[in-house]
């Protein structure tokens, strides 16, 4: 036998040994959204959870605190700056759905602005018999006159677009309207939009994103839309049209996404296109004074220079449309340092950096040929968030945080530098208990990941305190300092300690610290999460009786697998929005989009590596399992509830406990509204404190 005919009759072989598996799967059913016989058995599962988990002493407490403070009127109304108005979205006790509402600059920036509500969602839900969520807004450029409204039924990802008058305060009649699908739109011009959607049969990827971008002219039917880009059907993600401006310079840009974490940029121009020739897992952030400029997520080699995984750079951007490419180096991130935000106005560049997962914010400019910097000497020891930065001025909004300094809402000058404070939080909880400190613990193969606690100043290393530990661990995503305002009283009041580890797989260190923990390399995650845990319990900050661990979606299996690899280091487990069929994830909804992350459960030997921990198929009987609480939503159409669904059924069948709870709407959030954020924190909080106190 031939090389090539073995390879074909092991790979038909293995793919029918997947489909005999799946198909002794017992619990496919489960898999079924909204099938009759799925949703009576969640609803038995969340009715049995709610009761037990409702009566503990703590529950009522934190449901009403929790409330509080999603509710609070002090809130900081994040801007949005659109042409001269700050936009913003608003949900309280009022307006439980929200309102979509705008307020002059010089009202929002005196401190005590007037709002204009332009759009009531709990009204248009009621108007529709549809609980709407809010999904954001694409405005046209640049008086922004009208947008295009993103609404989700439910909260999931898939959008209906319609389109606004902000004038008139009204969708417009016969304007455009592009019914749900996962996608992206924006305007070209007035009249023309530039649209990714469901265009019907062929015209999505096996992940359910689409793969056509197309010209959408006004008065005329969706289907004649002129197709300028198609992927193809085995794309990770979804192709896209967006508009990148240069001062005056406006540039029609596609995105087609290959793999998980790479795609080509192509810029659109007389019904042609042309595809600049970047390494193709470069990241871009956008384009100043004719520099495009972009962070290399590996190597590159090019014009006799080498250039260092995580470096931003800019090249010429006239240059390089006609094939040439002529490079500046802004930064080269080192080994404890990353580069975490870009935004550009109009002409400046900000970027905020992370040194040791602390930001530090500086603005970049370039003339004659350079790039020089200026440091915002901003507050520190925490992190700094690019609120909203405006393209047609240097107007920019930041905010800063820590785990016990309540979040400030910053205005900004990046052509003068300077800033001052909008708005602060009020303090939710007293945090003058409580210190902050980083650690760092050796993973299995001497890594040194770092993490952060925040406990009382009274705390005795003991082994008795309850300890929280969070992570998430994947897809180049920073876990970094945040006000801790539900945690605080819900969690830090009541005696607890959290802790916050910045394992491998995200991004606190840049692309390498990410690339350690993909595909066959995803084990150094899951040791280094066990790594910061038993740290913990050698400092007799913890025990294993009193550690519990959280984490959504990618975080849900993080601790997922440390459920089933390391059952002895726990005693709760919170285990949120997440993925646990490895095997199967790649089926279901968005997962074939992550197959960069995790690999291909349908190939023999990256199935190999995967199974070896992928829980739901490693859950065993008569093991030494604490009690898990799962929490998913129905209407989560990106990481779908059948993963939650099936682990419950497997192990409620193998005589384990487990606290289950689905809210019917969502999305991947979990919630859509404030009511419901609280009655899940309620109930997360609840069985974490019955298990760990």
């Amino acid at each position: 036998m031939n090389m090539k005919k073995y390879y074909l009759l092991a790979a038909a072989l293995f793919g029918i040994l997947l489909t005999t598996q799946a198909q002794e799967d017992k619990y496919l059913w489960l898999e079924e959204i909204d099938g009759e016989k799925s949703l009576e058995y969640v609803e038995a599962q969340n009715k049995v959870t709610f009761e037990e988990l409702s009566k503990q002493k703590d529950y009522q407490s934190i449901y009403d605190t929790s409330l509080e403070i999603y509710n609070s009127t002090e809130r900081i109304a994040y801007p949005t700056v659109r042409g001269n108005y700050v936009y913003n979205f608003w949900q309280d006790k009022d307006h439980v759905r929200g309102i979509w509402r705008r307020s002059s600059m010089e009202s929002y920036t005196s401190g005590d602005p007037v709002w204009e509500t332009l759009l009531d969602i709990d009204a248009l839900s009621e108007k529709d018999d549809i609980k709407w969520v809010f999904k954001g807004s694409n405005g046209l450029y640049p008086d922004y006159n009208r947008f295009l409204v993103q609404l989700s039924k439910g909260g999931g990802d898939a959008l209906v677009i319609k389109e606004f008058d902000v004038n008139e305060k009204k969708f417009i009649e016969n304007g455009f309207s592009i019914g749900e699908s996962k996608g992206s739109t924006t305007y070209l011009d007035e009249n023309t939009l530039i649209v990714a959607t469901d265009f019907g049969e062929g015209t999505m990827t096996d992940s359910g994103y689409p793969k056509q971008v197309k010209l959408w002219k006004r008065g005329t039917p969706l289907k004649d839309a002129q197709l300028i880009f198609e992927g193809e059907s085995d794309d990770a993600f979804m192709s896209y049209g967006f508009i990148e401006r240069d001062g005056n310079q406006e540039y029609t840009m596609i995105r087609r996404s290959l793999t998980t974490f790479s795609g080509r940029y192509m810029v659109y121009k007389n019904n042609s296109l042309t595809t600049l020739d970047l390494p193709e897992d470069a990241q871009l952030y956008g384009i100043l004074s004719d520099q495009i400029v972009i962070q290399l997520k590996s190597d590159w080699e090019v014009n006799d220079e080498s250039f260092k995984t995580g470096t931003l750079i800019s090249l010429d951007f006239s240059e390089l449309l006609k094939g040439t490419k002529q490079i500046k180096t802004i930064i080269e991130p080192d080994e404890f340092s990353s580069i975490s935000e870009v935004s550009i106005t109009k002409n400046k560049m900000i970027i905020d950096r992370l040194t040791n997962v602390i930001s530090q914010l500086y603005i970049y400019s370039f003339n004659n040929g350079n790039w020089s910097s200026q440091k915002v000497n901003g507050p520190d020891f925490g992190t700094i968030s690019i609120i909203d930065a405006d393209n047609l001025s240097d107007q920019y909004f930041f905010n800063f945080q820590n785990f016990i300094t309540p979040s400030t809402l910053y205005q900004a000058d990046a052509g003068n530098n300077t800033f001052k404070p909008y708005k602060s939080l009020p303090a939710f909880f007293d945090a003058s208990k409580y210190e902050i400190k980083q650690f760092k613990a050796a993973s299995k193969d001497g890594t040194l990941v770092p993490y952060f606690m925040v406990a009382s100043k009274e705390m005795k290393n003991d082994g008795t305190n309850p300890t929280l530990v969070y992570a998430y661990g994947g897809f180049e995503v920073s876990l970094n300092p945040f006000y801790a305002s539900t945690f605080g009283k819900s969690w830090l009041d009541k005696g607890g300690v959290f802790v916050l580890a910045n394992i491998r797989g995200g991004g606190e260190f840049g692309p390498k610290w990410h690339q350690q923990g993909i595909k066959e390399k995803r084990q150094n995650v899951f040791d280094d999460f066990y790594a910061v845990s038993e740290d913990l319990i050698t400092k007799k900050i913890t025990s294993p009786e009193h550690l519990g661990i959280m984490g959504g979606s990618n975080g849900g299996l993080l601790v997922g697998v440390a459920f089933i690899q390391r059952p002895e280091l726990y005693n709760a487990v919170a285990c949120l929005v997440p993925l646990l069929d490895m095997q199967r994830y790649n089926k279901l909804l968005a997962g074939a989009s992550w197959m960069g992350e995790y690999g291909n459960p349908d190939v023999p030997e990256e199935w190999e590596y995967i199974k070896k921990y992928s829980p739901y198929q490693n859950v065993k009987k008569g093991m030494d399992y604490p009690e898990i609480y799962i929490s998913t939503s129905t209407r989560d159409d990106r990481v779908h509830p059948g993963h939650a669904r099936k682990m419950l059924a497997k192990m409620n069948d193998m005589g384990y406990k487990v606290y289950y709870y689905e809210n019917t709407e969502g999305g991947h959030a979990g919630s859509s509204t404030n009511e419901q954020r609280a009655k899940s924190s309620a109930l997360m909080f609840s069985y974490l404190l019955m298990n760990l106190k």
